[in-house]
């Protein structure tokens, strides 16, 4: 399944996911929501294999946690989110969709979203933006050069 592709991708570029208790379920579980969003992709606006990264800041800029999505995407430090914002922010079909990918429930899903989410989007984005263009893949593969 790509998803899982995706995750073993995120899991790669964040270090192996052995951070905090974890290990490996930071690739997953990014994954899983990575995926659910670029099948969807009501999140951006973008079509079908468009940079869900994109879609997904836009989606979070707009649930009022702009000043997080960009401290992530910018060169300082990441201002943290909580799960609770996480759960907020998505639409709940898609935290639904990433929980049971993932084998969570949806609280812990939201919460590891939370862990996670910064670190990925702060790895993804290197020079302060998001890059235009190109799936998600080729941006994990571009970083973890």
């Amino acid at each position: 399944m790509a998803g899982n592709d995706l995750g073993g991708l995120l899991g790669s570029l964040l270090g192996g996911g052995s951070q905090g208790g974890g290990s490996g379920n930071a690739g997953n579980i990014l994954g899983a929501l990575l995926g659910a969003l670029g099948g969807n992709a009501s999140a951006g606006g973008g079509g079908g294999g468009a940079n869900t990264l994109e879609g997904l800041i836009g989606m979070l800029t707009r649930s009022g946690l702009l000043d997080q999505a960009q401290s992530w995407v910018g060169t300082g430090e990441n201002k943290p989110v909580s799960g609770a914002q996480i759960a907020q922010a998505l639409p709940e079909e898609t935290l639904q969709k990433v929980a049971q990918d993932a084998g969570v429930s949806t609280e812990q899903a939201a919460d590891d979203i939370a862990r996670s989410l910064p670190a990925a989007v702060d790895k993804l984005t290197p020079a302060g933006e998001v890059p235009k263009g190109g799936s998600i893949e080729d941006l994990i593969r571009a970083q973890a050069l």
